[in-house]
């Protein structure tokens, strides 16, 4: 399984993130998007209008490699953040209803089934195939 559990349902409650990626030139763009986890595919979904057209759908199909944020603030005392962040290669598809399709390779969490403070978190890393995993506190340490 590439998501736990509880990342799917953080997913699931969530309707926007953030989408990373590289311009011809090796700049950057970060580009709010709406978003659906795709079950069947194990992957993130992104659609919009006029995708095909968008600088972010061209990036994807010139370079793929992308980052991808999910996060919220569900309280401010105490202060209480939770973060998704999935890395990893992207495909333009294009189509009737062009979308880019997110497979992710690299998972950071933190948040999500805890209730403490910001900076007392425990951050989840790991590649998603197993190869890798770690898991640090406090959550500065990302």
């Amino acid at each position: 399984m590439t998501f736990t559990t509880t990342e799917i349902d953080y997913l699931a409650g969530q309707r926007l993130g953030r989408l990373a990626t590289v311009q011809p030139d090796g700049t950057l763009q970060n580009s709010p998007v709406g978003f659906t986890y795709n079950a069947e595919t194990s992957t993130i979904d992104i659609t919009g209008w006029r995708m095909a057209a968008s600088r972010k759908f061209r990036n994807v199909a010139d370079n793929g490699r992308v980052a991808f944020v999910v996060d919220d603030l569900p309280s401010v005392s105490p202060w209480r953040v939770r973060c998704l962040e999935i890395r990893g290669r992207a495909e333009a598809i294009d189509g009737p209803e062009p979308l880019i399709r997110i497979h992710p390779e690299r998972i950071i969490a933190f948040g999500l089934d805890e209730d403490r403070e910001g900076h007392q978190l425990t951050v989840h890393r790991r590649d998603v195939g197993g190869q890798r995993s770690s898991t640090s506190t406090p959550e500065s340490a990302r």
